[in-house]
């Protein structure tokens, strides 16, 4: 009796341990897709994704590692990253179109990261001009290794600065082909011309017979006010999904004075209308728009001594919104 009284107990006691271990396990991110002109999970419930983008990693690819991603969402509540990968910039090493095994090695210790920590990453084709057959390489590279993950999310154009609408669409739907060639369903985020900022011109052309795709805005929130704003509203009034692929506080330059309250309309603005958004930059450059100081270490934990004050704001609404606070 007391030996089958023991073995009750201990089988009772295994479960217990097993279903706490079970109830302690990470939640899998869901496959999101695009809703009119909202982002959705499979539940259909709206979705609003807040989080940093990585500078450009052939600058900064010390901060490129799973171990930053994890004290990113950890520490600072993000439930997105964004892994800029610059194609560009021949003056210096690690670009895509010099070295273009190097750069995927380099931008896929993000997305690894991203995947392995259950948060959501933008694959972001870091470019301000029409690469092509660069981008029709990277993405179908990306979609047959990454295609199946509901975690992933493409940007196959950055920030078209000369180029018209007529171009970009055209290059857009090529590159939209390719991927969806391989992966039928993950979003999918289209630039549009000079910086990001032309929608009410999109609203008018937008590309067709293609599902889950957004149009992506960037603002910098010294520099970019109403106008800005009327053009994202005129873009949803026809129909057309917008996600804030990048933003910051300061100005377009990426240096100068935060400017709060600038920047607080820009952020109610976008929660009011359910759009997600991304904050520039995890990089130690010298301005206000690069979250961190040299001190900073590689991979994190970063101390409030390691944060600009752009960074120290950023983090704060972060937690905010991740119940962290």
């Amino acid at each position: 009796m007391k030996t089958l009284t023991t073995c009750l107990l201990l089988t009772i006691a295994v479960m217990t341990v097993s279903c706490d271990q079970s109830n302690s396990d990470p939640a899998k991110v869901s496959a999101l897709r695009v809703e009119g002109t909202q982002l959705v999970n499979e539940a259909g419930e709206a979705v609003v994704l807040r989080g940093v983008s990585y500078g450009w990693h052939n600058w900064w690819p010390r901060f490129y590692n799973k171990e930053s991603v994890k004290w990113l969402k950890d520490d600072w509540g993000v439930d997105v990253v964004r892994a800029a990968m610059g194609i560009h910039f021949k003056e210096t090493e690690l670009t895509y179109n010099e070295e273009p095994e190097k750069a995927v090695e380099i931008i896929s210790k993000v997305i690894d990261g991203a995947i392995e920590n259950d948060i959501y990453v933008i694959i972001d084709f870091h470019s301000h001009y029409l690469e092509l057959d660069l981008a029709k390489t990277f993405f179908a590279e990306m979609a047959e290794k990454y295609g199946h993950h509901p975690n992933v999310i493409y940007e196959i154009f950055n920030e078209p600065v000369k180029q018209s609408w007529e171009e970009v669409k055209a290059y857009s739907e090529e590159v939209i082909s390719v991927i969806r060639a391989i992966d039928p369903d993950n979003v999918i985020l289209v630039g549009n011309p000079h910086w990001d900022q032309d929608l009410h011109i999109v609203a008018d052309n937008q590309i067709e017979g293609v599902s889950n795709i957004m149009y992506t805005l960037h603002y910098y929130a010294a520099t970019h006010g109403d106008y800005l704003r009327e053009r994202g509203d005129y873009a949803l009034s026809k129909g057309a999904p917008i996600f804030i692929s990048e933003s910051a506080g300061m100005e377009a330059s990426g240096d100068g004075p935060m400017d709060y309250e600038a920047w607080q309309v820009w952020r109610d603005w976008a929660e009011e209308r359910g759009i997600s958004w991304i904050t520039w930059s995890i990089a130690d450059k010298d301005e206000t728009c690069s979250f961190l100081y040299p001190s900073a270490s590689d991979t994190g934990p970063w101390s409030e001594a390691d944060l600009k004050e752009s960074a120290k704001a950023t983090r704060k609404i972060l937690r905010e919104k991740a119940g962290l606070e």
